[in-house]
């Protein structure tokens, strides 16, 4: 009978681990980020089409603040050194002579905690960054170019200066908006009145649909809709932001075990 050579096993190379192709599609947890003039204009030219709804709901603030009494160079710094939609606005309602400043500093500190987690989202690749690099990007952080960031960085580009070139476009378009708005507060008393007050809500919508993942990001997400809506209910000022973020992320760390 004839005989059947059994085919010579195949053994692996030495010198790969089983989750090589794992750690090497990980972006998660990058090796290296780049930091130049590449990534910045990528930022910055991927985020103007946004930054452009940015516009909109400045002007809208820049109508508040003219009607709260500020100049337009007062709107200018305010908006040029602060650079948070949601705190300027709550800042210029609470508006008054004397200022009440402390009410206004416990607001705005509520409203923004959210950006500890926004940036602590960023750690894993601004961590490889100088402080400088890390500090700089942070200040011209906002909602919307992070999550453009966000979608970049987990893409696996590293790109590490995307956040940077992004902030610079909504900043040039927030400062710029506010000031158009000023000088329109004589003749546009009420911004929803030409829907100024729905541009960001119409924003985000598009940017939660860029950042849409499939069905796995339903349960984060129905977690901090329902943990938001609840708080809502129960604590006044922006608490239900904060906690539907933290809820969102407790749920993922459980769902991934």
């Amino acid at each position: 009978m004839p005989t059947t050579d059994t085919p010579p096993e195949t053994k692996q190379p030495t010198d790969s681990t089983p989750d090589e192709a794992e750690v090497s599609t990980d972006n998660a947890t990058p090796d290296s980020v780049t930091f130049d003039r590449a990534g910045i204009r990528a930022g910055f030219v991927t985020c103007v089409p946004v930054a452009l709804g940015v516009a909109g709901y400045g002007i809208a603030f820049g109508v508040l603040a003219d009607q709260a009494g500020l100049s337009a160079a007062e709107v200018a710094v305010m908006s040029a050194t602060v650079l948070a939609g949601a705190s300027q606005i709550i800042a210029v309602e609470l508006w008054a002579d004397p200022i009440p400043a402390a009410t206004v500093v416990l607001a705005v500190f509520a409203v923004n905690l959210r950006y500890s987690l926004m940036g602590a989202a960023l750690r894993p690749w601004f961590k490889h960054l100088s402080a400088t690099q890390t500090y700089g990007s942070l200040f011209f952080m906002a909602d919307e170019n992070w999550a453009l960031t966000m979608r970049d960085l987990t893409s696996g580009s590293n790109r590490g200066a995307f956040l940077l070139g992004s902030g610079l476009a909504i900043w040039v378009f927030w400062v710029v908006s506010s000031v158009v708005g000023v000088a329109f507060g004589g003749v546009i008393d009420d911004p929803a009145t030409f829907g100024l007050d729905f541009v960001l809500v119409a924003t985000f919508v598009a940017l939660a649909v860029e950042l849409w993942d499939g069905a796995s990001t339903a349960i984060p997400w129905a977690v901090a809709l329902v943990t938001a809506l609840i708080t809502a209910e129960v604590l006044t000022g922006q608490w239900h932001v904060i906690a539907g973020g933290v809820a969102a992320a407790v749920a993922e760390v459980v769902r991934r075990g």
